[in-house]
């Protein structure tokens, strides 16, 4: 669509390594630390680019494009987010409960120590992990084939202390007047059977958004919506190219 494209791992994931206590746990400090990189990226990426410039983040990405958003460490034309993670499910307990747990199991050892389990063998994809992701046979295979041939890129669960620090960076979402600041156009593409992430925490965010939009899809998705089959994919795809069609004839047309 003749957009210039850059990606980036963030720290301690994807290439980027691991800050955990083995090669597949994925940790950080402080979700700060993402945040203060993304700013410097930001900052080197949008004085060698023409803009319009636009940020796009999924899962753990969106949640920390949002915050980045919300405290101004970046200044996008735009920003799209992908199934955020501004919510677990949490079946009703108070998110203040939950992080007080989180803090607690954190504190009884190692912060780098994972949070859950992540197979009977070490390294052994999840029986059903699939069923929460896409369903297309085709895009979860390709996934397993690069972790076949490039193993770093194999991430397991999340340490203790990333639960910890991320109900922290998802609390601080929710105070009042956060959300309600952020003046970018932002869309969000989600489905409320999300088995990853809080559907209605996204609903929340987007509701407190001045300029926030929401394309959702239903049990024909799941968690990892543009790697699902085609006919949602082309949805999510069309959905994102209108957005950004408006965010760059608007930027043209302010142009002197």
């Amino acid at each position: 669509m003749g957009w210039k494209v850059t990606a980036s791992d963030w720290r301690g994931q994807g290439g980027s390594g691991r800050l955990g206590m083995d090669k597949v746990t994925g940790h950080v400090d402080d979700f700060e630390t993402w945040i203060a990189d993304l700013a410097l990226l930001w900052r080197q990426w949008t004085v060698q680019t023409p803009g319009p410039h636009v940020l796009i983040g999924h899962s753990m990405g969106g949640h920390l494009v949002l915050r980045a958003l919300a405290e101004e460490a970046v200044s996008p034309d735009a920003a799209v987010l992908s199934a955020p993670m501004l919510g677990f499910g949490s079946k009703g307990i108070p998110s203040a409960v939950l992080h007080l747990l989180a803090r607690l199991m954190a504190a009884l050892g190692d912060r780098r120590r994972p949070a859950w389990k992540w197979s009977e063998k070490p390294g052994e994809i999840p029986e059903g992990r699939e069923r929460l992701l896409t369903h297309d046979d085709d895009r979860y295979s390709d996934e397993l084939w690069w972790r076949a041939y490039r193993p770093e890129l194999s991430m397991g669960p999340g340490s203790w202390g990333w639960v910890e620090r991320a109900y922290a960076s998802m609390r601080l979402l929710e105070k009042p007047g956060v959300l309600e600041a952020v003046q970018t156009p932002v869309l969000v593409i989600a489905t409320d059977h999300d088995k990853l992430v809080d559907f209605g925490a996204i609903e929340r965010a987007v509701r407190r958004l001045p300029r926030g939009e929401l394309f959702i899809f239903g049990e024909e998705a799941h968690h990892e919506i543009l790697r699902e089959v085609d006919a949602v994919r082309d949805l999510a795809l069309e959905a994102i190219d209108g957005f950004l069609s408006m965010i760059a004839c608007r930027d043209t047309a302010e142009t002197p």
